[in-house]
């Protein structure tokens, strides 16, 4: 029993000799190889920016502009045929994979234009005192108009619906209405006799608005009556206001802190933006219509939230893709606005 045993333990080591175990099958190392990196661009020449070809917007409406468009690169294992949306990938020393961070997203939206029928400027407002009643103030400022209307006069009056105010103390000054005819370049001035004694409230509660900016110490609606059948609803521009006094002495001095217009039962918020026509201010004094960036095309698009107008929409889209700065301030710009005006209906 043992003779035969080792007898057989040597056969089948001699088998196992002679008849090894194949070894696995080679196999490629399970390695990714990235597609290969194209050349980065050229730099563009100082003042320049490589322009879209996407055509512009319509000249009767004001466009924003979307993010940059999906980068595309091949798959890796069909390389010539189909082209895949990946995100890019590159490999580190580690060999690990490294996803780049997409470019800063900028906001779209679409807008409309509207009709203002009636503007106060609101750097013409001004407080005077009454040269027959000492003890109190009239108002007085520039407005332009297109149809007939009138003109209401609040003092620390609330918001209620649908654009209306109502004063929290009439019994000292219950609001006047006066009317006007359509014109340009329009002066009013607040008739003697019909002013308010200022002398009755706090200076603080005349130099700010409330907490929830819902009471506001002065505020103007100018309103106008189209003569068309369409428009039956009112349009109206209101200015909110506060009354302020240089070190607590002195005259008052108005400050326009918001202008609303209430157009076919919709409330906007009128925004400034610096560097369209005339209305550039301390902020941004630069007279010249071209853009800051070509400097030949005329500029029609502006960046909120700093409000600057002061690059023409090809450098605007191509902007995009290379910064998320206003060239004016360096501030993050969060929208872009294409605003086209047609000369020809002005």
């Amino acid at each position: 029993m043992g003779v035969s045993w080792s007898n057989n333990n040597r056969r089948r080591r001699r088998s196992t000799y002679f008849h090894p175990h194949p070894h696995p099958p080679h196999l490629p190392p399970p390695y990714y190889y990235p597609p290969p990196l194209l050349p980065p661009p050229a730099p563009p020449p100082q003042g320049y920016f490589i322009t879209s070809s996407n055509p512009s917007a319509s000249t009767s409406a004001a466009t924003g502009y979307v993010g940059p468009p999906a980068q595309y690169y091949p798959n890796v294992y069909t390389a010539n045929s189909v082209m895949l949306h990946q995100q890019p990938l590159y490999a580190n020393e580690g060999g690990n994979d490294i996803h780049l961070s997409p470019p800063p997203y900028v906001d779209h939206q679409t807008t409309k234009k509207i009709r203002n029928d009636v503007n106060l400027h609101k750097h013409t407002l001004h407080l005077c005192i009454d040269p027959n009643n000492p003890d109190h103030h009239l108002i007085s400022f520039d407005f332009d108009a297109l149809f007939d209307g009138s003109i209401t006069i609040f003092y620390l009056a609330k918001e209620e619906e649908n654009c209306r105010f109502n004063p929290l103390f009439p019994d000292l000054f219950e609001p006047i209405t006066f009317p006007f005819q359509k014109g340009a370049g329009q002066k009013f001035c607040q008739p003697s006799g019909t002013g308010i004694d200022l002398g009755f409230f706090e200076l603080d509660d005349l130099s700010r608005p409330s907490p929830g900016e819902d009471v506001f110490p002065l505020v103007i609606c100018a309103e106008t009556n189209s003569i068309s059948v369409l428009d039956a609803s009112p349009h109206m521009q209101i200015t909110q206001a506060v009354l302020e006094k240089s070190n607590g002495v002195g005259p008052f001095q108005v400050k326009v802190v918001r202008q609303i217009l209430w157009i076919d039962d919709v409330r906007y918020e009128l925004r400034e933006l610096y560097g369209i026509g005339s209305s550039a201010t301390a902020d941004f004094d630069d007279n010249g219509k071209e853009c800051v960036i070509c400097m030949t095309e005329p500029k029609d698009t502006a960046v909120l939230p700093c409000r600057h107008m002061c690059m023409c929409s090809e450098c605007a889209k191509a902007l995009r893709f290379q910064s998320n700065k206003c060239p004016i301030c360096r501030q993050p710009i969060e929208e872009l606005i294409e605003i086209k005006i047609n000369v020809g209906n002005q």
